[in-house]
């Protein structure tokens, strides 16, 4: 049994956004500097291969310490584990910043920032989300960027 059959899919269907990928490569390299596309591809297999390894690793400190849900402690645990020791701080740094960031976002149906919402509350929040959307959806769809020059004549709004 390969390691990502228990959620459904092979090594082959895990995989990263190319696009994204692509991005971070080109912005780590100077500006000067071109990645073939295999080596790219390269690249993405052993980000996919590295998380797996640490995924891998944190089920089993979990597994450990008799838990059933893996917490971030457990990451930083693995890589100790794995030799990854140096990137420690790091990784914790970037899960504080996460955490700050992430403070207000509604996660199910309850604000991470100690307040709830009603039943109302959360139903006008919810459609005033989806107006916003429609209206950026809309916005988009109607009013296509035209070049400079022919900006006046295509106004139709």
């Amino acid at each position: 049994m390969e390691p990502m059959d228990i959620v459904g899919k092979t090594k082959e269907d895990a995989s990263l956004p190319k696009a994204t990928m692509t991005k971070i490569i080109k912005e780590m390299l100077p500006p000067d500097v071109r990645v073939a596309r295999d080596t790219q591809d390269l690249l993405i297999e052993c980000c996919v291969e590295f998380i797996n390894l640490i995924s891998s690793e944190s089920n089993e400190v979990c597994s450990r310490e008799d838990k059933r849900t893996i917490a971030p402690e457990h990451v930083l645990k693995a890589l100790e584990v794995l030799g990854f020791g140096d990137y420690i701080e790091e990784v914790y740094a970037a899960y504080e910043q996460h955490k700050l960031e992430t403070v207000d976002t509604v996660r199910g149906g309850k604000c991470t920032n100690g307040a709830e919402m009603t039943e109302e509350e959360a139903l006008a929040e919810q459609q005033r989300m989806f107006a916003e959307a429609r209206a950026r959806m809309n916005g988009v769809a109607t009013a296509p960027k035209p070049p400079p020059e022919a900006e006046p004549s295509l106004n139709t709004t």
